[in-house]
């Protein structure tokens, strides 16, 4: 197994999916690929004086998430990437994009009627390239 997807964003059920994938990535020796989509990102120039900042969702995203990654400790090499669009889309392109060997996900609202509103779990593990790990985290 070489690449190993994975959607993280702060929610803990999300990061339960997350260090799973780390755990598989330690014992195969595989690169994890962490995504995290947001929807309609924004971004804003916030001027003090004569500096300016700009200031991006997706750039706040991707150092949250690489900051829970460090404080997993591993030494699993891994890549962030915080994307504009849905969830599960996110996570099939990045998974071609990559060429990955699997995804995993949680498997929040994928029983009763939590299904009928959409699950990422679901949607990936249906149109997924590769292998999908839909791991207990509810």
């Amino acid at each position: 197994m070489k690449n190993i997807v994975v959607g993280v964003s702060d929610a803990p059920t999300s990061r339960a999916a997350g260090q799973r994938a780390f755990e598989l990535a330690a014992l195969t020796g595989a690169t994890v690929h962490v995504v995290s989509a947001v929807a309609n990102p924004e971004s804003t120039t916030v001027e003090i004086g004569s500096d300016s900042f700009h200031l991006d969702e997706l750039d706040t995203t991707e150092h949250d998430i690489e900051s829970w990654i460090r404080s997993l400790g591993t030494n699993v090499p891994w890549h962030v990437r915080a994307v504009d669009g849905k969830p599960a889309d996110s996570l099939i392109e990045v998974a071609e994009a990559v060429g990955a060997d699997l995804i995993v996900v949680g498997n929040v609202r994928m029983q009763g009627f939590g299904r009928m509103f959409g699950s990422v779990g679901n949607d990936v593990t249906h149109h997924a390239p590769c292998d999908v790990l839909v791991v207990k985290t509810v």
